[in-house]
């Protein structure tokens, strides 16, 4: 399994039905050293999944810490979430304030 991180639409059920073909059973957990900064989707799928035009995105620098959700995902299904999150991000392997690591979506 592969741990993500979610700060942001893929904690909405709609989309991890979507998205997973389930709903997602996740931790809390805190992600330091991003910013938070927003991004309007212009892609029709991810638009109809979530039904939000302004996703949040991550961008490197010193923030309030940013909440979120650790989800463990299959490798199909990480895949799955990289088409979701298509040309506006890219995944990279972050820590986590409880001392565990997972990837994470950050502006492309």
């Amino acid at each position: 399994m592969e741990p993500l991180f979610s700060y942001g639409t893929l904690q909405l059920a709609q989309v991890q039905l979507s998205q997973f073909g389930r709903l997602l059973d996740g931790t809390d957990d805190i992600l330091h050293g991003y910013v938070v900064t927003e991004i309007q989707i212009r892609d029709p799928a991810v638009l109809d999944a979530s039904g939000i035009e302004t996703h949040l995105a991550l961008v490197p620098g010193e923030g309030p810490p940013i909440p979120g959700k650790v989800f463990q995902l299959t490798p199909e299904e990480l895949a799955a979430a990289d088409v979701y999150e298509s040309e506006n991000y890219r995944r990279v392997w972050a820590p986590l304030a409880s001392g565990s690591h997972a990837w994470v979506y950050v502006k492309a």
